[in-house]
C-alpha cells in the first residue's frame, strides 16, 4: 500500500502544480482595475475640459484613451456620501451617510457659529458593515485589493481594511491632508517621509509598489488622493509658474460674485492652487508609467474620476468651476458633475458620452467589467456601463441627491431629482422649487418651473417617492432662528469676509508672496 502511495505522490504533485498554474493563468487573464479619485477636482480643472490655466497631461491622457462620460457625477455635493456611493452602489439617502464625516447636525449646527432657518438632521456616521462593498465583491471575484490615501468614511473599525482592501496605505478617519502635503504628515496609516516628500508622490510610489508586488495576479488597486482638498500647497516653482501664467492670461481686478451665503470664486488664477493639481497630475503619471514599464496598460481598466465639485467658496476657495454654476456643497452643477473618465484598452477610446451617469454606477460597471456576477441587490442605485462603452444605449433612469445640510460653502438643504434634461431642486427652506433644461440651460440661469408647472410637478411627486422609499432624513426648523441674527451675519460676510479674499487673491499673485512657513516645508532637504 504503501508503495502503490509512494509511486502516485509524484503524479499528485505535478497535477496540483498544474492547478496553481492554471489558476495563476486565469487570474493573469482577468482585467486589472486601477481606480482613481480625486479630492475636490472641479469638471473644468483639467485641460482636457477646457481649463486655459492648469495643466494636466497625464489625467488628460486617461480621458483621450478612454471614453469621456460629459454628463458624469458624483452621488453628492461633498466628500463621504459620495466615497459611500461608490463603495455601495447607493444614493445617499440609501445609505444614510449625507455629509461630510464630522459635520455638525441639530442644536451643533447653530452653535458652531451659523444663523439658518434649518437644523441639518442627524445622519451615518460610518459605512454599514451589512453591506458587500466594491472590494468585497472584488475580493470575491479574486482580486487582490488595495488603497491609497483618504478614506473618510469611519472611525477605527469602519477603516478600508474593515470594508475589504487587503492593504491600506493612509486612509482613516479624516478627510484633510493632517500636517499638510510635505513631510512630516500626521497620518497613523501612513508612515510619514523625510521632510518635504510630497504627500501625492508617496500615495503614487506606494500604489505602484503594490502594482509591482502583485503584476502576476489580477489586482484592484484604488488610489484616493487627498489632493486637491485644503489647505492648499505646492512648491516655490510651481507657485512662481502658475503666478506667471495668471499674469500672461490677465489678472481682473476682482475675482469673486457674491452667492446666497458666501462669495463664489469666478476665475481660475489661483498659483498655489495650480501648483496642487499639476502635483497630483504628476502623481498620476508616476502610476500609469508605471502600467506601461510593466506591461500592464494593455490589461487594466483605469477610472478617473472625483468626489464633488471644485472649490469655489467655503474652504479654500481655489477654484471657479464656470460655466458650471457653484461648486462644491452647492446643489448646482458645480457641486455634482464631475470628471468621469474610464479607459478600457481597446473600449471606447477617445469617445464622448452624454447619458447622465452617477457614481454609483461604478460599482455594477467594474463588475460588468472583470466578468464577476452583478450584485443588484447590493447596488440597488447603480447600473453597469459597459453596454455605453461599446457604443450603445442603457434605459433612461432618474437621479437622485439628498443633501439635507447647509454645509461649509454656502450651499442650501436640497434635493436634486435629473431625468433627461430636465433637472429639478427642492428647496427645504421655503419649499420652493427650480426646473432648469441642462440641455439648454448649463449654467443654470433660467428657472423653468413656472413655464413648465407639469413637468415640475411630476418630477417633485418622482423625487419625494424615491427619497421615502429609502428612509431620507429631512432637516427642522430651527426655532431660535430669527432674521435679524441671518442678517447680521450676511452682513459681516459681505464688509468682512469677501473684501479679505479679494484682497488674499491679489497676495497669491503677487510677485513677492510668501507663505511665512519655507514654503510647507517643500524643500526636500539632504541632510
Amino acid at each position: 500500500m504503501s508503495l502503490k502511495i509512494h509511486n502516485i505522490l509524484p503524479f499528485v504533485a505535478l497535477f496540483l502544480v498544474l492547478q496553481s498554474c492554471k489558476s495563476t493563468e486565469e487570474e493573469k487573464a482577468k482585467p486589472n482595475v486601477l481606480f482613481i479619485l480625486a479630492d475636490d477636482f472641479g469638471y473644468h480643472d483639467m485641460s482636457v475640459m477646457g481649463s486655459k490655466y492648469y495643466e494636466t497631461p497625464n489625467i488628460d491622457r486617461i480621458a483621450t484613451e478612454g471614453m469621456i462620460f460629459t454628463d458624469g457625477y458624483a452621488a453628492c455635493q461633498v466628500c463621504s456620501p459620495s466615497r459611500a456611493s461608490i463603495m455601495t452602489g447607493k444614493f445617499a439617502a440609501r445609505h444614510g451617510i449625507t455629509d461630510w464625516i464630522g459635520a455638525a447636525t441639530g442644536e451643533k449646527w447653530r452653535n458652531a457659529g451659523r444663523s439658518n432657518q434649518l437644523l441639518p438632521p442627524e445622519y451615518n456616521h460610518a459605512l454599514n458593515k451589512d453591506y458587500i462593498t466594491l472590494p468585497e465583491a472584488m475580493k470575491e471575484a479574486g482580486y487582490r485589493t488595495f488603497f491609497a490615501g483618504k478614506w473618510h468614511l469611519g472611525e477605527k473599525g469602519s477603516w478600508p481594511e474593515d470594508h475589504g482592501f487587503d492593504i491600506n496605505k493612509g486612509g482613516w478617519d479624516v478627510g484633510s491632508p493632517m500636517g499638510g502635503y510635505f513631510a512630516p504628515w500626521e497620518n497613523p496609516n501612513l508612515e510619514s517621509g523625510p521632510d518635504g516628500e510630497n504627500l501625492s508622490m508617496r500615495l503614487a510610489r506606494e500604489t505602484v509598489d503594490f502594482i509591482k508586488a502583485n503584476k502576476d495576479t489580477a489586482f484592484f488597486a484604488y488610489l484616493s488622493f487627498y489632493a486637491v482638498h485644503g489647505p492648499i500647497q505646492t512648491t516655490q516653482e510651481k507657485w512662481a509658474k502658475y503666478r506667471q501664467k495668471a499674469e500672461e492670461q490677465g489678472i481682473p481686478e476682482s475675482g469673486f460674485k457674491m452667492g446666497h451665503f458666501l462669495p463664489i470664486r469666478q476665475v481660475q488664477d489661483n498659483p498655489i492652487y495650480g501648483g496642487l493639481v499639476e502635483t497630483m497630475d504628476d502623481a498620476v503619471g508616476v502610476v500609469l508609467k508605471a502600467l506601461d514599464e510593466m506591461g500592464l496598460a494593455e490589461n487594466t481598466i483605469v477610472i478617473f474620476t472625483s468626489d464633488n465639485g471644485g472649490v469655489s467658496a467655503g474652504d479654500a476657495f481655489a477654484t471657479s468651476n464656470l460655466p458650471l454654476r457653484g461648486g462644491k456643497g452647492y446643489q448646482f452643477e458645480g457641486g455634482i458633475r464631475e470628471p468621469y473618465f474610464i479607459k478600457v484598452p481597446g473600449m471606447g477610446n477617445g469617445q464622448k458620452c452624454v447619458t447622465p451617469v452617477s457614481g454609483t454606477d461604478f460599482y455594477p460597471t467594474i463588475l460588468d467589467l472583470v466578468g464577476a456576477p452583478l450584485k443588484p441587490e447590493q447596488h440597488n442605485d447603480g447600473v453597469s456601463l459597459l453596454p455605453l462603452l461599446k457604443g450603445e444605449n442603457i434605459a433612461e433612469r432618474p437621479l437622485i441627491w439628498h443633501y439635507p445640510h447647509y454645509g461649509n460653502q454656502g450651499g442650501e438643504p436640497s434635493s436634486i431629482i435629473r431625468e433627461g434634461d430636465w433637472k429639478l431642486i427642492h428647496y427645504y427652506e421655503d419649499g420652493h422649487e427650480e426646473l432648469y433644461n441642462l440641455k439648454n440651460d448649463i449654467s443654470e440661469t433660467s428657472d423653468l418651473a413656472a413655464e413648465f408647472q407639469d413637468k415640475k410637478e411630476a418630477l417633485s411627486k418622482k423625487l419625494f417617492a424615491m427619497l421615502d422609499e429609502m428612509g431620507a432624513r429631512y432637516p427642522e426648523r430651527d426655532p431660535e432662528w430669527t432674521q435679524e441674527k441671518e442678517d447680521a451675519h450676511m452682513k459681516n460676510v459681505i464688509e468682512k469676509r469677501w473684501p479679505q479674499l479679494e484682497k488674499q487673491r491679489l497676495q497669491f499673485l503677487s510677485p513677492d508672496f510668501d507663505p511665512e512657513n519655507n514654503w510647507w516645508g517643500s524643500k526636500v532637504t539632504r541632510d
